[in-house]
């Protein structure tokens, strides 16, 4: 059964922190991978996971930026990941699962946005190719050690972003005219369309995926814009500052993944899209916030699916009714 898009009254909000959400929770014992967990709200979510006593793995594609980052937060360890390249995502993947170690905590943080047109692969628009195909063979790999998990959790991180675009079904690789905000967007609802369809093939196996919007913060993922773009879309002021009230923290950006992630709230619910550590509604002309149809429509994420195994040739679900295989 499908989870309902619809409020469930956490008790927390816009403002909560990372460290409130997961105030009283002891995750000693559970072991999380944190994509771009060395950086921004990736950063805050691994101190806050770490904190509560799980141990982080922080795969990177900068590792030794990554272990200056982490080095005072102890209940880390650092690996070598580069979501555009599959070579690299599967040789990480094959690391851990050498391990033996199950894995109860995955989320996928990592991202590019508003990047300037880049071909990665056999020619991949490199926004949809690093957000969304590069965490899919990577979920899609690390599948037997959630499954050993019993009870993993899969947290995508979106956007609000994901508003601007549905998938270009006839041009998702934007080869006829690139426009860096629309991949942005198309992107940011395939990480939408991936928790629900991954959280309806994991469900009994006890595996379940969500995704959200942190919310607007200022972070390094503005690294590609430019500040006359950001003093224009009123984020920042002629010096750099801070202009726009709304915007959050770090700390409070990383809240609702953390809350996806650990939450006893979220028990026995799954595939829907979260934002301000809430359930969110879907779009109403009336109100802020919330997700589009296209995002969550279950028709739309099993297409994506078979897309996504096709491209990557990985498919943990191959055999699964609804699968890229069947």
């Amino acid at each position: 059964m499908t989870t309902q898009q619809r409020k469930i009254g956490s008790g927390f909000g816009a403002r909560s922190t990372a460290e409130d959400v997961l105030a009283g929770l002891d995750l000693t014992g559970k072991l999380a991978v944190v994509t771009g967990g060395y950086s921004g709200i990736g950063l805050e979510t691994t101190r806050a996971l770490a904190g509560a006593g799980a141990h982080v793995i922080v795969p990177a594609r900068r590792r030794a930026i990554a272990e200056q980052a982490l080095g005072d937060i102890p209940g880390t360890e650092v690996d070598e990941l580069d979501l555009a390249d599959l070579d690299s995502v599967r040789a990480f993947a094959e690391r851990f699962l050498a391990s033996g170690r199950a894995l109860d905590i995955l989320i996928a943080n990592a991202g590019i946005m508003a990047a300037p047109e880049t071909r990665v692969g056999p020619g991949w628009e490199a926004q949809f190719a690093t957000n969304h195909l590069g965490h899919f063979a990577l979920v899609n790999r690390l599948w037997p050690a959630m499954a050993q998990s019993g009870a993993a959790r899969v947290v995508s991180v979106s956007s609000g972003g994901h508003h601007g675009s549905p998938i270009r079904w006839d041009d998702v690789h934007f080869e006829r005219g690139y426009d860096k905000w629309l991949a942005y967007c198309q992107a940011k609802t395939a990480n939408v369309l991936f928790a629900v369809q991954l959280d309806a093939f994991g469900r009994d196996a006890g595996v379940r995926a969500f995704s959200l919007h942190p919310g607007a913060i200022l972070t390094p993922l503005q690294r590609h814009l430019r500040t006359s773009e950001m003093v224009e879309a009123g984020w920042i002021d002629e010096d750099g500052n801070l202009a726009d009230p709304s915007f959050k923290t770090p700390e409070q950006g990383a809240a609702t993944q953390v809350w996806a992630a650990t939450s006893p709230q979220l028990a026995g619910l799954g595939g829907v899209y979260c934002e301000d550590c809430d359930i969110a509604e879907p779009v109403r002309e009336d109100t802020p916030g919330g997700v589009r149809d296209h995002a969550i429509d279950p028709e739309q994420a099993a297409r994506l699916w078979r897309l996504s195994a096709e491209l990557t040739g990985v498919d943990a679900f191959a055999a699964v009714p609804g699968g890229a295989a069947a």
